[in-house]
């Protein structure tokens, strides 16, 4: 199993951005250093916080790592123009010298869509669009594409990535029909930061079924992304990490499943969440029972300093990521 990890790149707006991104800077450094897969960035327009945009933000990280790759986890496609975001996505993949994955979502906030000009329901049909045009673009095909977005005859890419055929294409999901739509459109389903182990089960089944009736191949990466913390105990990791976790979670205002959660069963069932052993008991589980290939997990929250989320990264780097890495002593 791989375990990567989410960083926070965004501050409060009376800090300083650029201390902030030092110190975002540092943690993609220190998850290098530490053996992380990956690191991941999320994407919002008009945030409360101060907000560094992921692509540019992409481009700097992969300036200054050598190693790890760097994705998005998600970028919120619909909100930008497909001809666009395949020629950004095509350069960051060669400035990253092919290391860039790329999460895809639809969004959940109507302020965005709305101040882009992007019809609520169109942004289903723009994702399930962009899929094929991005993969078709990075292959170097010639096509004549239109949407909602605008349209244009013969596009084409003299860019082309360094991945062949192009970056890695995952789709950002909680409900079970945004999950057909991953598998309908042949990409691995990001699994969202919530679900037990019972729901997650039944979802990989509904998501498995998908790619059998559209005659795609299960085998394929399957990724997770959870909210994480190691403590020597489990009462440490929970009193360590509880306040933050409420505290980010009220800030989703337009998230309705955000403003129901039980935070106790959430930590308990949902995240990663304990000891060393129990951590890698759950990853162990995960990874058996589900088919779970990658983790991503989030370290820092609203209101936690940088030398939490620095510790927790080496102690992941140190405690858990040498006992589940592949080839690793069971």
């Amino acid at each position: 199993m791989r375990i990567s990890c989410f960083l926070s790149a965004q501050f409060d707006p009376a800090a300083s951005a650029t201390a902030g991104l030092d110190d975002v800077l540092a943690q993609a450094a220190a998850a290098e250093a530490a053996g992380f897969h990956a690191v991941y960035l999320g994407h919002h327009y008009l945030a409360k916080s101060a907000f560094v945009q992921p692509v540019p933000l992409a481009g700097y990280l992969a300036a200054a790592t050598s190693r790890v790759r760097i994705g998005f986890g998600v970028l919120l496609a619909p909100l930008l123009n497909p001809i666009a975001l395949a020629e950004d996505l095509a350069t960051l993949d060669v400035l990253t010298r092919g290391r860039l994955t790329v999460g895809l979502g639809a969004g959940y906030r109507k302020r965005e869509t709305a101040a882009f000009g992007v019809a609520w329901d169109d942004r289903l049909r723009r994702l399930s669009d962009y899929v094929p045009l991005l993969r078709a673009l990075w292959r170097g095909e010639t096509l004549d594409a239109a949407g909602s977005w605008g349209e244009v005859p013969g596009a084409s890419l003299a860019l082309r990535p360094a991945q062949p055929g192009g970056p890695p294409l995952w789709i950002g999901a909680f409900a079970e029909a945004a999950v057909r739509r991953a598998a309908r459109l042949d990409t691995p389903w990001l699994i969202g930061p919530k679900g037990d182990d019972a729901e997650l089960a039944r979802l990989l089944g509904v998501y498995r079924d998908t790619l059998a009736e559209h005659g795609h191949s299960p085998s394929r990466d399957y990724p997770m992304s959870r909210e994480a913390c190691v403590g020597d105990t489990y009462a440490a990791a929970v009193a360590a990490v509880r306040p933050h976790l409420q505290r980010q979670y009220a800030g989703y205002k337009s998230w309705d499943d955000a403003q129901a959660i039980d935070v106790d069963r959430y930590l308990a069932e949902d995240c990663l969440v304990g000891s060393a052993d129990e951590i890698v008991t759950k990853l162990h589980r995960w990874e058996t029972e589900l088919g779970i290939t990658e983790v991503s997990l989030r370290h820092q929250f609203v209101g936690a300093g940088q030398d939490e989320a620095m510790e927790q990264l080496a102690r992941f780097g140190a405690e858990i990521i040498p006992r589940v890495s592949a080839g690793a002593p069971r």
